[in-house]
């Protein structure tokens, strides 16, 4: 009993720890759907695209069918928490049975040899005093083992009271993550129909939609081969600089610096700040397909992040500006050196540093464009190392 009452312990708080773990992650989605909610609204009153609205659409399906899946893992968890609660609940019960019977049983005993006559007879009918001294101390075990029992019958006992208590929080919790669901599931609907609805639209004019995204690919393309050539440059320039070879060598010539730097930014894999205070990764990073036609791939060489309107864009670690550049057709971009690191931010309205500039973690950098057509504040941000980009949403807090 003790042994299946530990296991069932056990397996109870790694449960505990996975549910926490989960309600953070659909904590986490019910925000990011606020946000995208927020960003919708606050566009209403510019004149969207059908296609920016058929994106904002198919982001808020996407979420929401991760909220749902989220909170059935919950309500499984649950289940499965209920259960192990209720092993352990009748496990407790056995016990207590068995405690309370044991004790009944040495109550009646002790009350048939309770007289301090019986007692009195019980040491002095001895047969010597090692067999008296031998008696006395059974008699004061017996009492301590009677204070014993009763302690442990109330301790058991409450303790089945608080599993009880438990049990029905846990059902009462299951229930409602249950109707949680079945509104979120309403919702998506909801929002399926209208999303199906607009990309029958747009599908009319299939041919202009493509034209209009190989159109921005190329472009994206382009801004990404002169980033990746100023970058090579720079570290040509660097190589030279400390009097080595420009042809062999792949990195920077960093200062001992330069190289804590690096060793710093690396170590904060995962924990770097948003380059933006609010917002949502509408594209992620690398080849995918688009939300309207999946024949159209998309190949993002970082992440894209809509924010709000006016919203300042801000260098995720500390490092010194490796260039600041644009041109007559395009927005200008920022990148941030941080060893043989760079953080690349395109698609600036404005910008708040130049080439040399130390800026440190969270330093506003820039302002992000919005487009007067769709009313979409989008930041493209890029990691870079080594001749190639990274996936920037690894290297930020999730």
């Amino acid at each position: 009993m003790i042994l299946l009452f530990s296991l069932c312990t056990f397996a109870l708080n790694a449960q505990s720890k996975k549910q926490q773990e989960l309600e953070a992650r659909r904590q986490s989605i019910l925000s990011e759907i606020r946000q995208i909610n927020n960003l919708i609204a606050s566009k209403k009153q510019e004149e969207k695209t059908i296609i920016s609205t058929v994106e904002d659409l198919n982001y808020k399906v996407n979420v929401r069918k991760n909220l749902i899946k989220v909170t059935n893992d919950q309500a499984n968890l649950l289940t499965r928490e209920i259960n192990t609660n209720q092993k352990q609940i009748s496990t407790l019960r056995d016990q207590l049975k068995y405690l309370k019977e044991d004790y009944a049983a040495m109550v009646v005993k002790s009350y048939k040899s309770k007289s301090e006559q019986s007692r009195v007879m019980f040491l002095l009918s001895s047969e010597n005093f090692k067999q008296a001294y031998k008696r006395l101390q059974y008699i004061r075990q017996y009492t301590d083992y009677q204070k014993e029992q009763g302690e442990e019958i109330t301790r058991k006992t409450e303790q089945l009271q608080q599993l009880n208590t438990t049990l029905l929080q846990q059902k009462k919790d299951k229930d409602k993550l249950l109707e949680e669901n079945r509104v979120a599931k309403q919702k998506l609907e909801d929002d399926v129909k209208e999303h199906e609805k607009l990309v029958a639209s747009v599908r009319k004019n299939m041919t202009a939609y493509a034209s209009q995204v190989k159109s921005k690919q190329q472009e994206a393309d382009r801004i990404d081969r002169e980033i990746e050539k100023l970058i090579r440059e720079a570290i040509a320039a660097s190589n030279k600089k400390a009097g080595k070879s420009e042809t062999t060598s792949k990195g920077f010539a960093l200062t001992p610096e330069a190289r804590a730097l690096e060793a710093s930014f690396e170590a904060n894999k995962g924990k770097l700040p948003w380059p933006v205070r609010t917002g949502v990764i509408k594209v992620r990073y690398g080849k995918q397909r688009s939300s309207i036609d999946n024949t159209i791939e998309i190949n993002s060489s970082g992440i894209r992040i809509a924010t709000d309107k006016n919203a300042k864009a801000r260098a995720v670690f500390n490092g010194e500006v490796l260039a600041v550049q644009g041109t007559k057709t395009g927005n200008p971009w920022v990148l941030i050196q941080h060893g043989n690191y760079i953080t690349v931010y395109k698609n600036l309205s404005k910008v708040y540093v130049v080439k040399g500039d130390k800026v440190t973690t969270n330093q506003d950098i820039g302002e992000v464009f919005t487009d007067q057509t769709t009313g979409e504040s989008m930041l493209w941000f890029s990691v870079y190392r080594d001749s190639k980009f990274q996936d920037p949403s690894i290297w930020i807090v999730r």
